[in-house]
């Protein structure tokens, strides 16, 4: 079988194939290279007999000094992971993103090799044993992903360090937590919550805080929690322009495809996030809350409300973002841990984020890069 050929796509070849094949992660969509101003961006299609069969979104970033750069695909490529054989998909990929200038290809294959129930995870967070979700017994492997990992470092691709904050915007999560929403109905999902998130509910509902679909207008008000969460929680704060643009380039083709909710009491929001949707997929962004009110526990009614909403618009799966794998108390993600898999969420890891060297230079430039990185 001969492998496909990949070439650059308009943006509405790209946009066209995703109506009917919408499974790509929200980074994978083109609407997001216009939320990445650092960074050019291509669309690519991968062909057989002339017929689309893929598409992907590629990030370059400029390596200064060099006339290179990198490639990145985050969250992607969306190809055929359980082909078994990724070289048909990615030799073809590099060629062309060598003709592009590419010193080095990045990619994140969208697979989840190993979940944990929460049932699993609340049994390990009180064993004092426990310290990692690797020590827990997994409700769940994909031989595939596993096959996919031996089969790429066979091909010459290595995992790839986490690199968060390194100004080049690379780094997607590798544990996350998902919960399943198909087959599911509202009283199946409660009935799923950890006991103390359920109070936790019950002591919002109760205390009259109430949730509302938000409007561009409302971006300054999260903005003004979500600063306050990155200083509480030891991250550098994007800044407001990053939102605006972000809420403009989502919703440019798809309206609504980008929403912001916020959690009121007495008019004043203490709490607030963003979803994003893409196909049957839905993405929990950003949460963001300040410290008055906390007592009301509007955190847990805004997610509440915004579950139950995705659940009603026909999605599958919530993604609430990344987590940390360690169970242990004193690590300082903890509580994020504790609160996202108390709604009855899986927590799962990823295959990770993989990089190649690409042409004679490739090696030598994938040195100076992640020297220049550790320097910023």
């Amino acid at each position: 079988m001969t492998s496909p050929y990949v070439k650059g796509i308009t943006r509405r070849e790209h946009l066209d194939h995703l109506w009917l094949h919408p499974d790509a992660s929200h980074l994978q969509i083109p609407e997001w290279a216009d939320a990445k101003p650092d960074w050019t961006a291509e669309s690519v299609g991968w062909f057989e007999d002339d017929e689309m069969v893929a598409v992907a979104l590629v990030l370059y970033r400029a390596f200064p000094g060099t006339g290179r750069c990198l490639a990145y695909l985050p969250d992607g490529p969306a190809i055929d992971w359980h082909s078994q054989r990724p070289e048909r998909y990615l030799d073809p990929l590099i060629e062309h993103l060598e003709k592009q200038g590419a010193f080095s290809v990045r990619i994140g294959p969208p697979l989840v090799v190993r979940h944990w129930d929460a049932a699993t995870v609340a049994a390990g967070i009180a064993d004092p044993a426990v310290r990692h979700l690797r020590d827990l017994p997994t409700d769940g492997i994909d031989g595939y992903a596993l096959d996919t990992a031996e089969r790429l470092g066979r091909l010459g691709w290595r995992r790839c360090k986490e690199n968060h904050g390194s100004g080049f915007g690379l780094g997607q999560p590798r544990y996350g937590c998902r919960i399943p929403l198909a087959g599911r109905s509202v009283e199946d999902l409660r009935e799923g919550l950890a006991p103390r998130w359920l109070q936790a509910l019950r002591t919002a509902e109760g205390g009259g805080v109430g949730v509302f679909w938000g409007s561009a207008d409302d971006l300054a008000s999260f903005h003004r929690l979500y600063r306050a969460t990155a200083e509480r929680d030891g991250f550098k704060a994007r800044p407001l322009d990053y939102f605006r643009r972000m809420w403009q380039a989502l919703n440019a083709e798809e309206a609504d495809r980008l929403r912001i909710y916020l959690a009121v009491h007495d008019d004043e929001v203490l709490s607030a996030a963003l979803m994003i949707s893409v196909g049957t997929h839905v993405w929990h962004s950003y949460p963001a809350s300040g410290r008055r009110g906390r007592e009301l526990r509007p955190s847990s009614v805004l997610l509440w409300r915004m579950l139950c909403q995705a659940l009603d618009s026909g999605a599958e799966t919530y993604d609430l973002r990344s987590i940390t794998p360690s169970l242990v108390q004193e690590d300082r993600l903890f509580g994020r841990l504790l609160f996202k898999t108390g709604t009855g969420g899986r927590a799962v890891e990823y295959l990770g984020e993989w990089e190649r060297p690409v042409g004679s230079q490739g090696k030598a430039l994938q040195r100076a890069l992640g020297i220049y990185l550790a320097r910023r």
